[in-house]
């Protein structure tokens, strides 16, 4: 059965390296704050919202681990340069809450490429997965790698603040990894979805390869003027600085203009596009180990992937480097099963 790893902290012995994706891991799960009984139904965290930088780690099985000290091999961050190397390590001794984990597959995103470069500031180093989610069966691994990022990043909002119904309409502001998630879960959902972009290169992709009802250039006065007070939400996927009053007169009265797109640089808007109309910005990231559940079983049954690209570990280099430049459609997924990890 395949099982998903979300969420990366660092071990009791960490100090030095981030690492990516190693063939065989081991981690504990979170005491209860009552008892000495780990907080977890069958292996699998349904509690805790994710609070970090993640890389999604796929894997083929889930086990009692050996009390042992264990060496192993992945790939590893050192610096802010974000370079990646092969690195051997050994992870503490297991114990009796302790689990080992084969990894298959490694989805990758532009918070990954933040995080190995400290563009926040905050990255430690090394990180390594501390929460696994049952993977549906029938869907396939590497499919379903980039929804435990991309995916429950639209669809935990969209659920939260309870957009999750039919007749909604929405926006989504950019069309790219995030983006195009949104674009098949809000019109799963029912939603009358409009995608807004900064040309018009992507409309054909928009409108015919993924559904969208409209497609809205955001520097057409034009038509931004025309679709004025329309929207109840924008996704805003965005990972880069840009103003916001652009999008706020799209939304209608109590209309929400949802974050989701991770950037250090201040926002910008002025105060009176939210005071007019009684809209909000939210901030959202990633999701919960329920919603990630929850989105998994959704996008089974409506039949939803992620459209990607899948690299071996010695490309992860280039791979950050096309990322960087916006250039992958939509998603790299690691196949780390079949990459050559240890040093050459």
């Amino acid at each position: 059965m395949g099982t998903l790893s979300t969420l990366f902290s660092p071990p009791p012995t960490a100090t030095s390296t981030q690492i990516i994706s190693p063939q065989t891991l081991s981690f504990s799960f979170p005491k209860s704050a009552n008892n000495n009984t780990p907080t977890t139904t069958n292996h699998h965290h349904r509690s805790r919202r994710i609070q970090s930088y993640k890389f999604e780690i796929m894997a083929d099985s889930i086990e009692e681990a050996p009390r042992r000290r264990t060496t192993t091999t992945g790939w590893a961050a050192r610096d802010s340069s974000g370079v990646l190397s092969p690195y051997t390590y050994t992870l503490r001794k297991t114990g009796t809450e302790d689990v080992l984990i084969k990894v298959l597959f490694c989805g990758v995103c532009h918070t990954d490429l933040f995080n190995v470069k400290n563009h926040f500031g905050i990255t430690r180093y090394p990180a390594v997965p501390g929460f696994v989610v049952k993977i549906p069966e029938g869907m396939v691994l590497e499919q379903a790698a980039p929804l435990l990022c991309a995916g429950v990043t639209v669809y935990s909002p969209l659920s939260h603040f309870g957009l999750n119904k039919s007749g909604v309409r929405g926006g989504i502001l950019g069309l790219g990894g995030v983006g195009h998630m949104g674009v098949k879960i809000a019109k799963a959902m029912g939603h009358h979805v409009t995608v807004i972009s900064s040309s018009d290169k992507k409309k054909v992709e928009a409108m015919e390869h993924l559904g969208a009802d409209e497609y809205l250039v955001s520097s057409d006065a034009t038509r931004v003027q025309e679709a004025a007070d329309s929207l109840d939400y924008i996704l805003d996927t965005v990972p880069a600085f840009h103003p916001l009053e652009p999008y706020l007169s799209l939304l209608g009265f109590g209309g929400k203009l949802i974050l989701i797109g991770a950037s250090n640089a201040p926002l910008q808007f002025v105060s009176p596009m939210l005071l007019l109309g009684r809209r909000s910005i939210i901030g959202s990231f990633i999701g919960s180990m329920k919603e990630a559940e929850e989105m998994l079983e959704f996008c089974k049954e409506k039949g939803l992937s992620s459209m990607i690209e899948v690299i071996k570990m010695d490309y992860i280099n280039t791979a950050f480097q096309r990322l960087e430049n916006n250039d992958v459609k939509y998603r790299f997924v690691v196949d780390v099963a079949g990459s050559e990890l240890q040093h050459q």
